[in-house]
């Protein structure tokens, strides 16, 4: 995944960090009582430059305190040790001890090394059906003892909520580890010590044979740290620097505040709390809140006007991703095509856009049906649905809705439509925002990017 924060404080701390190990001023231990199987193949070294949050309600973020200097390691079994507060560094420990791991897989320890013995032990081709019996038997005790793992481990969010690990993963376990990468040590330290994060890093470290690439930088990793990130920062950010962030809006998030105290939870709201010298308005489009997917968003002034630009002078190309209810061949529907629609508020039945052909605005929408699949709904049952890559050429409200919906369009509405069709319990708007691609408002840079539909 993409850094979420600035490293180039961070980066200097880090290459501090690994010259006092070059020197011995600090040391990295094994604390475990037993030869790891990480000893020689090097770890991460994390640092977290932070400053305290300013205070709820302040009208700007005013930092006036010194920055906060967080540093750790990757894993459970190593630990930095030695004089790393006369540097002015605080050591993160790790989110759950080893010893707490320990106590919570000696449970079915001594079950799991019977089993594994027994099953060495029973070599014939006759004992086929018994190994796979134990084996069945071992795997679900090994699941048992990762679960009681993971439910040890508790993250502080963002948005000063704690998250465990199991409300994290809901659908599969995890990796083994998952937690114990230096990012989630930093950030759950930042933010249940009221500490907004300003720059963040992480570096390869090895005194073994691979110690040529220390000091490498390295983004948080995606199998581990791209589950839990996400959900402790609020937003999952695929690209970032000075001047704009891109972003996988999840389905269910505003994109900006809506009407009302309840409605002020949005991805511009998030931002600014990410990065507190964001602009206060740093939209430049939108999605509708049951929508997911690519989404643009500015964190200066000049670059937010630029964009916006982009957008007026219909600049900005997107593709979305739709499955849509019903098979479009039936309906006469061709394979690829471009329709021109008009729509207007519904000023007696808001958000809806009603079709009128003299006082609505044009929508224009290119499309290309993909597949024709089956489609399985949250209670189960089964019907056909076809998948289709919708290009608008236009920015109108619920446009993709309404071409698929509306009987001047296809007569078809997106699965799990509120407004246009129906949403069963359980179930989303089936609408993604699969591709975005623009000019960078400072560097000129043509950016383009790609999210596959999560559905």
């Amino acid at each position: 995944m993409f850094a979420p924060f600035d490293t180039d404080s961070s980066y200097k701390v880090c290459v501090e960090l690994l010259n006092l190990l070059n020197s011995n001023k600090i040391r990295l231990t094994n604390t475990a009582k037993t030869k790891s199987t990480r000893d020689g193949h090097g770890i991460m070294l994390g640092a977290l430059v932070a400053k305290k949050s300013p205070s709820e309600g302040s009208a700007a973020p005013v930092f006036e305190e010194a920055p906060v200097v967080l540093v750790t390691n990757s894993g459970i079994r190593y630990r930095l040790e030695g004089d790393l507060s006369s540097s002015g560094f605080t050591y993160v420990e790790p989110v759950v001890s080893a010893s707490r791991i320990d106590r919570a897989l000696n449970k079915n320890d001594a079950k799991i090394h019977e089993l594994t013995d027994r099953i060495q032990q029973s070599g014939d081709a006759d004992d086929t059906k018994l190994r796979d019996r134990l084996s069945k038997e071992r795997s679900a005790l090994c699941d048992e003892s990762l679960k009681n793992v993971f439910a040890l481990y508790k993250f502080a969010c963002a948005d000063k909520k704690m998250r465990s690990l199991n409300e994290i993963c809901t659908k599969s376990l995890p990796p083994t580890g998952t937690g114990d990468c230096c990012a989630p040590k930093l950030l759950n330290y930042a933010y249940s010590n009221d500490l907004t994060p300003v720059s963040m890093c992480e570096v390869f470290y090895s005194n073994g044979d691979d110690s040529s690439k220390n000091g490498q930088i390295f983004d948080p990793c995606d199998e581990r740290c791209g589950l839990i990130l996400p959900h402790m920062l609020g937003l999952c950010i695929l690209y970032r620097d000075n001047d704009i962030v891109v972003l996988n809006k999840q389905s269910g998030l505003l994109s900006v505040p809506g009407r009302g105290p309840d409605k002020q939870d949005c991805v511009s709201s998030r931002l600014r709390r990410l990065y507190p010298s964001c602009i206060e308005q740093p939209s430049v489009h939108r999605l509708d809140m049951e929508t997911s997917g690519l989404m643009v968003y500015a964190l200066n002034a000049q670059s937010q006007r630029n964009l916006r630009i982009q957008f007026e002078k219909n600049e900005v190309h997107k593709k979305y991703i739709a499955l849509l209810d019903g098979v479009l061949a039936k309906k006469g529907i061709e394979p690829h095509g471009t329709k021109e629609l008009f729509f207007r508020l519904d000023v007696d039945n808001r958000p809806h856009q009603i079709w009128d052909e003299v006082n609505g605005k044009s929508a224009v929408t290119e499309w290309q049906i993909l597949n024709v699949e089956t489609y399985t709904a949250p209670d189960k049952s089964r019907r056909p649905a076809t998948r289709i890559m919708f290009i608008p050429h236009t920015g109108r409200t619920h446009q993709l809705r309404l071409i698929s919906a509306d009987e001047h369009g296809f007569g078809c509405p997106i699965i799990g439509d509120s407004l246009y069709g129906k949403c069963e319990k359980g179930e989303r708007l089936m609408l993604h925002a699969s591709e975005l691609s623009f000019t960078h408002p400072s560097t000129g840079q043509k950016m383009e990017f790609t999210l596959p539909a999560p559905f």
